[in-house]
């Protein structure tokens, strides 16, 4: 089981939920939101978008309304198993 690092006071609405429910799969280790940015589009509900891959993991894009925030992920599972994890984590 992961942890999920709450570092900042402000997260988007809504995520810290699904981010804990990620960290309870026993091959996520740590999980750290980070850089709140405006988006020039507007998502009416919390998307994820799994972006680069990292050292340890992925950096992924969790954007809500016109906010954007980066979620760093230290994992061993691939891309593809990741959007599918977040997908069934962000829809449950």
């Amino acid at each position: 089981m992961g942890r999920v690092v709450l570092n900042h006071s402000t997260h988007i609405e809504g995520l810290i939920p699904i981010l804990k429910k990620l960290a309870l799969n026993e091959r996520i280790k740590i999980i750290t939101p980070a850089i709140i940015s405006r988006a020039k589009g507007k998502s009416a509900k919390l998307v994820f978008r799994v972006s680069i891959k990292t050292i340890n993991g992925y950096k992924a894009i969790a954007r809500k309304g016109k906010s954007a925030q980066e979620v760093f992920i230290s994992t061993d599972l691939s891309k593809d198993e990741l959007k599918k994890l977040l997908d069934v984590c962000n829809h449950s």
